[in-house]
């Protein structure tokens, strides 16, 4: 178990080496760093919880809901259209495909298969509902 253990940590250390996850870690503290784009993040927490508890209470405020609604999508909006959040979105796809793809290896081995035969394409469009599919068993 501990040569497993030890295995896990390398593939760790190497995982912090990847183009992806570098790229991944690069977006993400430049949005911290974007303080329009913080701002934003902020404001828009604070409308979602407005809106949460406009809608918890017995005798809700309708005109109040929806446009309490209307002020957290147009934030979020704004937010998805930051050339920022862009650029940390299309990375973080690319490091959670990555992130997927090991643990899928991971789980088709514990499962009793070759992890040699491991068909990453193939597991790419997998949905995780094997009950529809055969093609791990």
């Amino acid at each position: 178990m501990a040569d497993l253990l030890e295995m896990a940590k390398q593939l760790g250390r190497e995982l912090q080496k990847d183009e992806r996850y570098l790229a991944f870690r690069k977006a993400s503290e430049e949005n911290d760093r974007d303080t329009d784009l913080q701002n934003l993040i902020a404001q828009f927490n604070q409308k979602r919880l407005d809106l949460g508890n406009a809608e918890d209470v017995p005798e809700q405020d309708e005109a109040r809901v929806k446009a309490l609604g209307e002020e957290v999508r147009g934030l979020y909006s704004q937010i998805m259209a930051n050339d920022a959040m862009r650029q940390y979105q299309a990375v973080r796809a690319e490091f959670e495909q990555l992130l997927d793809g090991i643990n899928r290896v991971i789980a088709y081995s514990a499962a009793g298969q070759d992890p040699d035969s491991f068909d990453a394409t193939a597991a790419a469009s997998c949905s995780g509902d094997c009950s529809a599919c055969g093609g791990c068993h």
